[in-house]
């Protein structure tokens, strides 16, 4: 599995919406908009895990700086927070 930060999204980009725009490059095991806890609102990014890295590295090529929801987003590969 290979994961990837998208910042910059659209307030109104859902789980689904994220999922349906990165499905382009392959089959995504989860995407997840990061969202406030107190008020539910979307922070403007996200994470897309995709099942292959070559998928995940197609994203980042061929995403990153595109058009999604009328805003420009940033595709690169996530950092891993867990220690």
């Amino acid at each position: 599995m290979s994961k990837v930060f998208v910042g910059g999204l659209a307030w109104a980009v859902d789980d689904d919406g994220l999922r349906e725009h990165f499905e382009q490059c392959g089959p995504v095991r989860e995407a997840r908009v990061i969202r406030e806890r107190e008020t539910g609102r979307s922070r403007g990014f996200g994470f897309v895990t995709f099942e292959r890295a070559e998928d995940a590295s197609r994203a980042k090529e061929q995403l990153n700086g595109s058009v999604h929801e009328g805003r420009t987003i940033r595709v690169e590969s996530a950092q891993d927070q867990r220690r």
